[in-house]
């Protein structure tokens, strides 16, 4: 069977600008890593490894990911995305902010039960009155397991308040 001329396979892709944005935000963050182990102390007493030494790796990896990311762009060789929603990500975006605003307040059960509920929002559980729930019992189990048995501080809140 003779193989015909398809256009697509001869036409070029352009540049993913998206992932070139991607590429340089991580050289960004590896710059950031970078500035900041310049800062950390760089006597090694009787190891070549230092406490910068974690951080210039993972700086190194990020500019290594970044300049893959920008030739894999520039060629082109990404696929094909599918359109965006925004809703969700206003979703997600919502129920982080509220978690960080209502922390010390509500305190962990409270704020991350919204959280979990804002989340299931976004990924299509559309009722509230029923992931609410749900998501700060779940909530309070976790803060119950690393604040009492674990003994680690999380913010307590009214809720966390009655029980203990």
């Amino acid at each position: 069977m003779s193989q015909g001329s398809n256009p697509s396979q001869h036409q070029k892709r352009r540049p993913d600008w998206a992932a070139l944005a991607i590429a340089v935000f991580l050289v960004l963050i590896a710059s950031v890593i970078f500035w900041d182990s310049a800062r950390l102390a760089s006597v090694t007493g009787y190891s070549p490894v230092g406490p910068a030494t974690v951080p210039y790796a993972i700086g190194f990896c990020l500019v290594g990911l970044a300049l893959w990311t920008a030739i894999e762009a520039w060629r082109g060789d990404f696929p094909e995305r599918d359109k965006q929603k925004i809703a969700p990500v206003i979703w997600v975006v919502a129920g982080l902010a509220a978690q960080m605003l209502l922390l010390n307040v509500a305190g962990f059960s409270i704020a991350t039960g919204l959280l979990f509920a804002f989340t299931a929002r976004a990924f299509g559980k559309r009722k509230l009155w029923y992931s609410i729930p749900i998501g700060i019992v779940l909530s309070f189990a976790i803060w119950f397991i690393f604040a009492r048995l674990l003994q680690l501080s999380l913010p307590a809140g009214p809720l966390e308040r009655l029980f203990f």
